[in-house]
């Protein structure tokens, strides 16, 4: 009888205990899960813990760090430390004014590659041995060295050729998604940025000068944006692109609303390769209004309009545009010619040319090529890397094709006849009430085999074919005669 008590009364206990071993259980589940979930993530996002203004951790490893180079792809130096005359170690920029958006700053804040690589910028991987020889002399450790994709030559003639004029270049391979060079003007000098950075922000002129107008500025697209347009009518004609015609007089006429060329230009009757070539605007706005909202959009958003750009090395703007949901027929005809309410970065119609040179395939842009030790040793590579597919090959096709006609017979004609071929398309973009123009150009070469693209807007400028195109040209003529 005493044993069978005995059974019952474990019994129970045993069945009073269970609950408290499932909810040990799940306890120490679930705090084993959050210490796994906190050590992954903290492995996984270390460098945007570091690169945090706010953490400790980078004074610490400054301190005893040397911050690294940073490098252009042939080995010149863009930016390095030393001490100055009072002992202070201070970030130096050899070439001053000329790389300083796309290389950045680190006096105040963080900004462009400086900002992107600070983790590897901060941080040292030589061997121990070398270590010691350091701290036997009382030095800090080296640390990282970054190289990137910029060519200087290129980004020298790409400053020059711009001069005094406010705008932006951008320079890249479309094969590779590589940057080459980037500009924007104004600029500043980052070796006095700390003195000077009080002036600069409380500046309220439109100068602007620590802005990225290369990535950050939003500008309507004007007549580049033919190529939007353009592509949206192929979609809705793969067939029959080739039997476009219209009749050009100067305007175009259409429910009350009148588009005209430029200077009321009247280019008689035309083709789509021709009308692209010319630059028609009557033409364009004809084809606008005879396009599917759908189709515009669906193009837009293929093109990355409205959406975040695949950018991890500065800061950008969104381009916007969409088709108007009342189907006003003013803003139709605006729209199809890069005007009314769409604007475009540079570096964002950089990858459009760069998708069409490479067979409707957009490589994903980057500017830092490796990180190396100080002593050599290789701590991460970038590669080339597919990243969307704007159009299919044959869309890319038929639009190199219009845009090597606007060198042979058209608004980019300061290109044609030189010893390598070029494309590409021209634009002036309307701003204001007065209708002031920027100037714009965007394309590449060779034609028959793109290895180099550029995108040029020059503020204010006027006609991209007198403007931007010559710029274009000096940044050409330079890669093809340093090959």
């Amino acid at each position: 009888m005493k044993d069978t008590r005995t059974k019952s009364t474990n019994r129970r206990r045993r069945v009073r205990s269970y609950p408290i071993i499932v909810l040990t259980s799940i306890y120490v589940l679930l705090f084993v899960g959050m210490i796994g979930y906190i050590a992954h993530y903290s492995l996984t996002h270390k460098q945007e813990f570091i690169n945090n203004d706010h953490n400790t951790r980078q004074k610490i490893l400054l301190k005893q760090n040397q911050r690294g180079k940073i490098l252009s792809r042939d080995g010149d130096i863009l930016a390095y430390s030393e001490k100055n005359e009072n002992g202070k170690e201070v970030r130096v920029y050899p070439y001053s004014n000329e790389f300083s958006h796309i290389v950045g700053y680190v006096s105040k804040g963080k900004a462009g590659i400086e900002g992107f690589s600070n983790y590897y910028l901060i941080n040292t991987n030589i061997d121990l041995s070398k270590k010691v020889a350091y701290d036997t002399k009382g030095m800090k450790y080296p640390a990282d060295n970054v190289t990137t994709t910029l060519d200087v030559h290129l980004q020298e003639i790409a400053y020059s050729a711009l001069s005094s004029r406010k705008g932006a270049v951008v320079v890249s391979d479309p094969k590779t998604g590589e940057i080459l060079a980037m500009v924007s003007k104004p600029d500043f000098d980052p070796n006095t940025l700390e003195q000077e950075w009080d002036r600069l922000i409380q500046d309220k002129s439109p100068d602007a000068k620590l802005l990225n107008r290369a990535t950050q500025g939003k500008y309507p697209p004007g007549s580049t944006f033919k190529i939007v347009t353009a592509l949206s009518y192929l979609k809705e004609h793969s067939t029959d692109y080739m039997n476009y015609s219209f009749s050009c007089g100067g305007r175009f006429d259409y429910e009350g609303n009148t588009i005209s060329c430029y200077h009321g230009e009247k280019h008689g009757t035309l083709d789509l390769e021709t009308s692209f070539a010319k630059s028609c605007n009557s033409s364009f706005a004809n084809i606008g209004v005879g396009l599917k909202g759908e189709t515009v959009d669906a193009v837009l958003d293929d093109l990355m309009f409205n959406q975040d750009l695949p950018l991890d090395f500065c800061r950008f703007a969104v381009s916007s545009s969409s088709y108007p949901k009342n189907h006003d027929p003013n803003a139709v005809m605006q729209l199809s010619i890069g005007q009314g309410k769409t604007s475009i970065s540079p570096e964002h119609l950089n990858m459009i040319t760069c998708a069409i040179a490479n067979d409707g395939m957009l490589m994903k842009p980057y500017v830092v090529s490796n990180v190396k030790s100080e002593d050599g040793k290789e701590i991460k590579t970038y590669s080339p890397e597919e990243y969307k597919r704007f159009m299919s090959s044959e869309e890319a096709r038929i639009l190199r094709s219009m845009m090597e006609q606007v060198v042979q017979r058209g608004t980019a004609s300061k290109l044609k006849g030189l010893s390598y071929t070029a494309a590409g398309k021209t634009g002036s973009a309307e701003f204001n009430d007065v209708k002031d123009s920027h100037a714009w150009f965007t394309g590449y070469a060779p034609a028959e085999d793109p290895q180099i693209c550029v995108t040029i807007i020059v503020e204010e400028a006027g006609s991209g074919g007198s403007y931007a195109v010559p710029i274009a040209k000096r940044i050409f003529d330079a890669y093809f005669e340093a090959e």
